[in-house]
């Protein structure tokens, strides 16, 4: 059984600097993924922070990455434009990337949709996630609809290409909507934008959250990677 590696990233700020948010994931939540990722046979996980070497994204272990989860909020702009070339470089190469909920506004994303990313807001709500394409691998095993006691809402309009899919919608109490499930395909590689997790709320402790990250892990996974992207990417 071939394993799939994968790095989550995360600036880890709020759960060093805010205690409510260290009280829900006192492992910092690039550690609360990982825990739930390294649970399944077929996946190898490590978590990677803002704060270290290289910005916790060097050339090597990108190279060793099969799929790169992305949780970023406060510090966008704290990642170097360089760390965003690298990491667009890989995706293009035929790494996945998993960006999760504010992570949309990433420069990595924006480099790579090519859009600003921006859409509606309002903190405190709850959400019911549906799942539109029940055929789709990232829906497998996954309930028609889930329930989200608390969640941060985010509605449309969301300015983001047209994706090669939608998985799910998401419904507010507020009678918002959004896209919350989304893929693209850049070069060679797979990305799945997904709204939940908010970090004030354990919603990467739900378990059918946790079945979507594992399927999109897996979906994610190339099939082919090559050792450098074909032709000259412009990014960033």
């Amino acid at each position: 059984m071939s394993v799939i590696r994968v790095t989550v990233w995360n600036e880890f700020l709020h759960e060093r600097t805010n205690a409510a948010i260290a009280a829900v994931y006192p492992e910092g939540i690039h550690g609360a993924i990982a825990a739930f990722l390294n649970r399944e046979a077929d996946i190898r996980c490590e978590g990677v922070t803002l704060d270290m070497p290289e910005q916790g994204l060097s050339d090597e272990l990108l190279q060793r990455t099969d799929v790169l989860i992305w949780w970023g909020h406060a510090l966008h702009e704290a990642v170097s434009d360089e760390t965003v070339r690298r990491v667009a470089r890989h995706v293009h190469a035929g790494m996945g990337l998993i960006a999760l909920h504010s992570a949309h506004g990433s420069k990595v994303m924006r480099a790579l949709m090519g859009t600003p990313m921006t859409l509606s807001w309002r903190h405190g709500d709850s959400e019911k996630l549906w799942c539109v394409l029940p055929a789709h691998p990232i829906a497998r095993g996954v309930p028609r609809c889930i329930e989200i006691p608390e969640e941060e809402m985010y509605g449309e309009p969301f300015a983001i290409p047209n994706p090669d899919e939608v998985v799910f919608i998401g419904g507010f109490r507020g009678g918002e909507v959004f896209r919350s499930g989304v893929t693209f395909t850049r070069g060679y590689g797979r990305i799945f934008y997904f709204q939940p997790g908010h970090e004030e709320a354990p919603v990467y402790r739900q378990p059918e959250i946790q079945r979507i990250i594992v399927n999109a892990v897996r979906w994610a996974c190339p099939a082919l990677r090559l050792p450098e992207p074909e032709g000259n990417i412009h990014c960033v």
